[in-house]
Formats: structure tokens, C-alpha cells, sequence
């Protein structure tokens, strides 16, 4: 009966793995009721790994290559058996072959903004996203830790994992770092190789090697962008009123073209600044001559006008024309005016 038994019994001669698709990292032999047959094939192909399992115990690791099962290639399972050195009984032992191909393009980000403390803006919510790439580097670990006894392991199963890994040391390195959100944003790749160094550690943990992490983009929710972007504004205006002034120049010469001419300015103005205050007061730092001018009424101080005060003022109304604020024609007759003093 047990030579009846033991004739039954179907041997297995070759053990290899042949991935279909991708993004599986391991995979259990289909063992059924079937023995590793002494002296049997082991192929474990390139960006492979084997792993060799009894009763629970983890036995032997097998590197890419071809091996024949014997005493001298199973070392530790040998041991465990208490085999002779023979060796010459079949054995079942659980056998998971492991992918380490480098699998690309994995997507990181933060799912909701993280609360930071940030040295320019104060507390504020941040949000950032990259990729990453790794691979497996050690069955054994990766074994105990996260595929266990499963037929099959997927990549997609393990992202959500890795990305939150990566997410929690996202937060950390920014409450470590002290840089401005600002700063931060302007030196991606800085923070990236930062984070990366931070990350290798969690991910060997579980047996893997991250091989790249790239930082893609670092930003605000949009209600905050929003605020960075009118602080940001505001800084390059500086002087309010110097740049209320500067834009009421700039429409003088187009406002003097429509119907009504430089009156019609006064239209839609707005904006808490007074055109007739602003333009008055433009226009008596460019008018006031060097020492003051009597009402032209006053015979007198007609007389004590001089040339040179006549030439400054003329300088002053002509830097006018030059920024538009004054036509040629308006100037032309300020001029004539002027010079008539002097006759």
C-alpha cells in the first residue's frame, strides 16, 4: 500500500516562474499534493528572486540563475529536514518566486492639503505630488512582512502603503526643514533628494529600494494661492500712491483724445484717490518755479520775475509733455505765455 502510495505521488523536476503581465511581485509555486523531486531544475530567470519556505520557516534564498536541487544547493532546508547527506527522499517545501524589476512611473501625492507651520505665511495647508521607482531587494523580509502566504502579491496593493509612507515623511521633513514655502517651491529638486534620503529607510523596512523620487510640483490650496498671489502683488506695487499716480499719467494721453478731454477723467476713477487731487498736485510740483510768482495781476511782481525762473518752468512743463501729461500744443501756449513775461 504505501509503494502503491508513493507511485501515485507526482514529482515535480522544474521549478521556474514566467510572469504574465505586470505589476505582480510575488508568486507562490502551485504545489498542490506534488513533491520537489531530488535533484530537480531551479530556474530563477534575471530580475528574479526565490524563496524557499518549510512547515513556516523560512529556509533558503535563491538568486537569479539555474540550480539542481541537491544537499549542497538546499544548505538550511537540509538542516531543517535532518536529511542525510544523501538526500535521496522528495520533499515539499513552499516555494514564492519574488519580481525585482524596477517598477517606474508610481504616483505620490497628498490626497487632502497637510497643515504646516510655515516661517513667512504662518499655519498653512499644503498640498505636493511627484513619482517614485523601486524594487524588491529582499524575499525574505517582504516575505514575513507583507506578502505572507498568499498565491499571488500585486504592486497595486502595496501603493497605497508606500504613498502614504512617503506622505507621512513629507510632513516631518517640512516641520524639520524651517524653509519658507516659498524657498521650498523655487528648489524642487533640493527637497526632493531631501525627502528621497528620508524615505529610503521606510522603504527598507519592507524589504525594497527606492531608486528615484522626483517632486513634481509644491503648492497652496487655491483659496491660499489666491492670497500668495495678491501679497505677491502688493509687494512689487510698494507705494500705493506712487503707483495711483502713474496710472493716472499713463490715461491722461488717451483720456485727452475722447470727447470732453482731460475733464472726462474725473469718470470711474474711483479707487479711494480723487482725480482732480492727484492731477493738482502733479501738476503744482511740476509748475511751482523756483521762488514764488505774484498773481500776474500784480504789476510789480511781473517786474520781478527773471529769466531764469521762466527757463525752470519751462523745463518742468516740458518734462510733462515728455510723460504725456501735457499735449504739445497745451505747452506750445504755456511757453508763448511765458516768454511774453520777458518782453
Amino acid at each position: 500500500m504505501a509503494l502503491m502510495d508513493f507511485i501515485k505521488k507526482q514529482f515535480i523536476d522544474i521549478l521556474q516562474w514566467t510572469e504574465d503581465g505586470d505589476g505582480t511581485l510575488a508568486w507562490r509555486f502551485p504545489m498542490q499534493e506534488m513533491e520537489i523531486q531530488n535533484g530537480a531544475s531551479l530556474t530563477v530567470r534575471d530580475s528574479q528572486m526565490a524563496l524557499f519556505v518549510n512547515e513556516g520557516t523560512v529556509a533558503d534564498v535563491f538568486a537569479p540563475g539555474r540550480y539542481k536541487l541537491t544537499t549542497q544547493t538546499l544548505p538550511v532546508l537540509t538542516y531543517l529536514k535532518n536529511w542525510d547527506k544523501l538526500f535521496e527522499s522528495p520533499f515539499k517545501s513552499d516555494v514564492y518566486f519574488f519580481s525585482t524589476r524596477t517598477q517606474l512611473d508610481q504616483k505620490w501625492g497628498t490626497p487632502n492639503p497637510i497643515t504646516i507651520r510655515d516661517k513667512e505665511f504662518g499655519i498653512v495647508r499644503l498640498r505636493a505630488f511627484g513619482i517614485y521607482s523601486y524594487h524588491l531587494t529582499d524575499p525574505k523580509i517582504f516575505y514575513q512582512k507583507i506578502s505572507g502566504t498568499r498565491e499571488e502579491y500585486g504592486r497595486e496593493e502595496l501603493e497605497g502603503q508606500l504613498r502614504n509612507t512617503l506622505v507621512a515623511g513629507l510632513t516631518d521633513l517640512f516641520g524639520e526643514s524651517g524653509v519658507a514655502f516659498i524657498d521650498m517651491a523655487a528648489n524642487q529638486d533640493e527637497f526632493g533628494k531631501a525627502m528621497f534620503a528620508k524615505a529610503v529607510p521606510m522603504f527598507a523596512d519592507f524589504g525594497l529600494a527606492l531608486d528615484t523620487l522626483v517632486v513634481q510640483n509644491v503648492s497652496l490650496p487655491e483659496e491660499l494661492q489666491r492670497v500668495l498671489d495678491q501679497k505677491i502683488s502688493m509687494n512689487m506695487i510698494g507705494d500705493m500712491q506712487r503707483f495711483t499716480q502713474f496710472q493716472v499719467a499713463n490715461s491722461i494721453p488717451d483720456a485727452a483724445k475722447n470727447e470732453g478731454g482731460l475733464a472726462a477723467m474725473g469718470v470711474g476713477l474711483g479707487a479711494g484717490v480723487g482725480f482732480g487731487q492727484v492731477f493738482g498736485q502733479s501738476m503744482a510740483q511740476a509748475l511751482q518755479p523756483a521762488t514764488p510768482v505774484a498773481p500776474v495781476a500784480a504789476a510789480p511782481a511781473v517786474a520781478g520775475i527773471s529769466a531764469d525762473d521762466i527757463v525752470a518752468t519751462l523745463e518742468k512743463l516740458h518734462g510733462l509733455v515728455e510723460k504725456g501729461i501735457l499735449s504739445q500744443a497745451e505747452f506750445d501756449a504755456k511757453k508763448a505765455e511765458l516768454l511774453k513775461k520777458l518782453s
